[in-house]
């Protein structure tokens, strides 16, 4: 059966949210391995936990791309100062929004540590998201990007 360019795009998306996960779960793996405040009780308790993050940061990243197109989009100076002020509310509130979704889904399975240690964890897994997205495309398709 061939495939057409929307099940090829649709499973090409499939993938790359596969993958994510993935890079998703070793990054909390390492994180429960080496950071005393990081705790998962199980494998599957941290496959969950890697996808709620996954889930969480597209939002996230989502949130931050509207904010800095209508920043960026911002004529005068009292407009990109309230880009600004939204840009720090999204990034420092959606480390408490991932505090408060793990705790209130899993309860104490997982504690991801406080507000440092959750930044910790989020930079790290945006960057080896991006790393490894570029490892797979180094062409850097636009598909790969959202």
């Amino acid at each position: 059966m061939r495939m057409t360019r929307v099940s090829e795009r649709t499973a090409g998306r499939a993938a790359v949210h596969l993958v994510d996960v993935l890079v998703y779960l070793v990054v909390l793996g390492l994180f429960v391995q080496f950071l005393p405040a990081v705790i998962s009780e199980s494998f599957a308790v941290s496959l969950a936990t890697a996808v709620l993050l996954k889930l969480v940061l597209e939002v996230v990243v989502a949130a931050k791309n509207a904010v800095v197109a209508r920043l960026r989009a911002a004529k005068r100076r009292v407009g990109r100062i309230i880009g600004v002020a939204a840009l720090v509310a999204v990034s420092a509130g959606s480390k408490f929004v991932v505090l408060w979704l793990t705790d209130a889904v899993f309860g104490d399975a997982v504690h991801l540590g406080g507000f440092f240690s959750v930044t910790l964890l989020v930079v790290t897994l945006i960057v080896a998201r991006a790393l490894v997205r570029r490892v797979v495309d180094p062409r850097g398709s636009a598909d790969l990007v959202a």
